[in-house]
């Protein structure tokens, strides 16, 4: 099958070989003709299907033949400034050949608002935001939702999952009854289900299991001390060009960024704490080799698309085993091989033997054990301690509370999914 096939106009046809696509992947096959024909469309597929040019690529054609209007006249939401740039920026490349080139705009947190508030001076045709950012933008009258003719959640687990609930439901109200509402997911939580039921209509229904990536999974135990020049001793040894090392803070980030560099290594950090630009340049840096090692928390485990990315090292492992497939599913993509490293330390408090027989119990794969010469653990968990469980305590997660509060958030949307009557909308 070519995207020619699927009904895209010859400008994006041009914008699509310019990108480097050869063919449309299993999502975007599927999710192109309903799109393109106006219908709701929720689509659940593995990160790294193209599950963002499934929707950017109808989106634009439908933009370019409707009539004009105020807009924005499509919002797309997201989780994460990395995903929502990463977004706008595929959206401004594909609409660049295109004769009457919408205009995207951006928006997000943890930055000032003013430039962003100055950016829409001129209107827009799709805005990218976080749901926070938007909802700052709404109340300094930065735009107006009314003219919205399209809907766009990306990584609505994720959305959903950090608690932005009570937003999306804020947004919902504000939103045309009359509108094309297209929800996309790597997973299929019951918080999903409960949104993807009020907010779509007779939607297009896409499930693609494709074949899972190549990806060898190592799990070598070792001592906490050893980590880092473990960490080291890989790094030499395997030649990577490109690796994502995760760890759980900003502080261990920096701090093993600074031991790397200090020996030699060409290394950077990403965490949620450092400015937009800063995450920007260390992302072209590793993008363009000038940084090889970059060691994140879990801000880029989802949105991140690194071509050519060796490998995923677990420093630390995640707390959740849908944390641990999103982390090493960096690698591995578009058909190429990856490897994930993680290590399991004994003598952790976090029990990490326990802790990675959850993950793997989750993911339904056993990964064997393993040793670094020269770095052969002192402590080794006993089976009663590698059987344990994660929690050690009837103590809720924050995480957990957040994916609670949505889901009990959701039962309160109405059941029309937010689309209010017209005559209830200055209410």
């Amino acid at each position: 099958m070519s995207f020619a096939s699927l009904g895209l106009s010859p400008a994006l046809l041009r914008a699509v070989r310019d990108q480097g696509y050869h063919a449309p992947t299993a999502v975007q096959a599927a999710a192109l003709p309903p799109i393109l024909a106006g219908a709701d469309v929720l689509a659940l597929a593995q990160t790294g299907s193209g599950k963002t040019a499934a929707f950017a690529l109808p989106l634009l054609q439908r933009l370019v033949s409707a009539p004009p209007r105020p807009g924005p006249r499509a919002l797309v939401l997201a989780p994460t400034r990395e995903l929502a740039a990463q977004t706008a920026g595929l959206l401004r490349e594909l609409a660049a050949l295109l004769l009457h080139r919408p205009k995207v705009a951006l928006a997000f947190g943890g930055v000032s608002i003013n430039p962003q508030l100055m950016a829409l001076r001129g209107g827009c045709d799709v805005m990218v935001a976080t749901p926070g950012r938007l909802l700052d933008l709404l109340a300094h009258n930065g735009l107006q939702l009314s003219g919205v003719q399209c809907l766009v959640l990306d990584e609505a687990d994720r959305l959903l999952g950090q608690g932005f609930a009570e937003e999306l439901q804020r947004v919902l109200a504000l939103l045309p009854a009359q509108r094309q509402s297209l929800l996309f997911s790597a997973t299929f939580p019951a918080a999903v289900q409960a949104l993807a039921g009020q907010l779509l209509r007779d939607p297009v229904h896409i499930h693609i299991e494709e074949a899972p990536p190549q990806i060898t999974q190592r799990a070598i135990q070792l001592d906490r001390a050893q980590r880092l020049p473990a960490l080291r001793q890989l790094l030499r040894d395997a030649g990577w060009e490109r690796v994502l090392v995760f760890v759980a803070s900003r502080y261990t980030a920096e701090l093993v960024s600074d031991k790397l560099f200090a020996h030699g290594f060409k290394a950077g950090v990403l965490h949620g704490e450092l400015s937009q630009g800063a995450r920007r340049d260390v992302l072209a840096a590793l993008k363009a080799g000038g940084v090889k090692v970059l060691v994140a928390t879990d801000v880029a485990a989802r949105g991140l698309h690194v071509d050519a990315l060796d490998a995923v090292v677990n420093y630390e492992l995640p707390r959740s085993a849908a944390d641990y497939t999103h982390r090493i599913g960096r690698t591995g993509r578009a058909g190429a091989q990856g490897t994930a490293v993680s290590f399991i330390c004994a003598d952790s408090a976090e029990n990490a033997e326990s802790h990675f027989r959850l993950i793997e119990k989750r993911q339904g794969e056993r990964v064997p054990r393993e040793r670094l010469a020269g770095f052969e653990p002192q402590a080794v968990a006993t089976e009663a301690q590698a059987t344990g469980g994660i929690k050690s305590t009837t103590r809720k997660s924050k995480k957990d509370k957040l994916r609670e509060a949505a889901a009990q958030a959701l039962r309160h949307v109405p059941a029309d999914g937010g689309r209010q009557d017209p005559a209830e909308s200055n209410e």
